[in-house]
């Protein structure tokens, strides 16, 4: 009486090792790349008639330079209303100035001047300033009445390459830094332009973002939706209507924000 259960026990105990060498499959779905999408922000009040004038460039002591603007029809320091209805990051501080050098990542002022330490090394700098929601979208009026200014500066006394403003360029404004909490959920994509436009026939937008592409004929303000938790790198590069390169010294940036809990 006691052989079948030793021959039960044996059988139960190869079945079992079996069941346990079969592969995990339900674990590699789960590792699987997220799915990123891209979407137009809509609801921005448009600021139409907001204007911003340099008034004055000084350079002072210890490599600081201040920049003094004249704002019109736009109010800094006040929160951007209505909002959108999806969250955004958003200052506490209201609408401020984009002020950004070299397309290097943007400084935000909130009073009409903006003090820099960034033209501070000898050489050549483009500077770009324009007007900021208070969620940081930029107000992109480049016709009669402008919300931004360019130029550029000779820093130091050796002779620098200047830049062709002429020529078009594409300067990264958002996504910045880190994200966390509800800020999470929504990533704002904003650039600006300066002598180009963008369509389904002419030039564009190619955006990668964490390993996916995404190509942009409008300029206009994007959502990001569904970046996973860690460092997010993120190219925007200006491409023309067969999907070369334009060149300029901006024309092709890569930056890197990070997702927290």
């Amino acid at each position: 009486m006691k052989l079948p259960f030793i021959f039960l026990t044996t059988a139960a105990f190869l079945l079992a090792s079996c069941v346990e060498t079969t592969p995990q499959q339900p674990q590699e779905a789960a590792s699987a790349a997220p799915t990123i999408t891209l979407y137009k922000l809509a609801q921005s009040p448009a600021f139409d008639q907001a204007n911003l004038t340099l008034k004055s460039a000084t350079p002072g002591d210890s490599g600081k330079y201040t920049f003094n603007f004249e704002v019109s029809e736009f109010e800094l320091g006040a929160q951007t209303e209505p909002k959108p209805d999806v969250n955004l990051a958003n200052s506490d501080m209201g609408q401020h100035i984009h002020l950004i050098v070299d397309n290097q990542p943007y400084e935000a002022h909130y009073p009409p001047s903006a003090t820099t330490l960034k033209l501070a090394e000898p050489g050549n700098h483009v500077v770009l300033a324009f007007l900021s929601r208070s969620y940081h979208e930029s107000v992109k009026n480049i016709e009669k009445n402008r919300s931004y200014v360019l130029h550029q500066y000779q820093i130091g006394s050796e002779p620098a390459e200047q830049a062709d403003l002429n020529a078009p360029h594409l300067f990264y404004s958002r996504p910045k830094g880190t994200y966390t909490g509800r800020d999470t959920e929504h990533l704002l994509l904003d650039f600006f332009l300066v002598n180009t436009s963008l369509s389904p026939d002419g030039n564009k937008v190619r955006a990668t973002i964490h390993g996916q592409e995404f190509i942009l004929d409008e300029w206009v303000p994007y959502m990001i939706d569904g970046l996973p938790m860690g460092d997010i790198t993120i190219r925007l590069e200006l491409i023309d209507a067969n999907g070369q390169p334009i060149p300029g010294p901006y024309n092709d940036v890569t930056r890197t924000v990070t997702m927290a809990q």
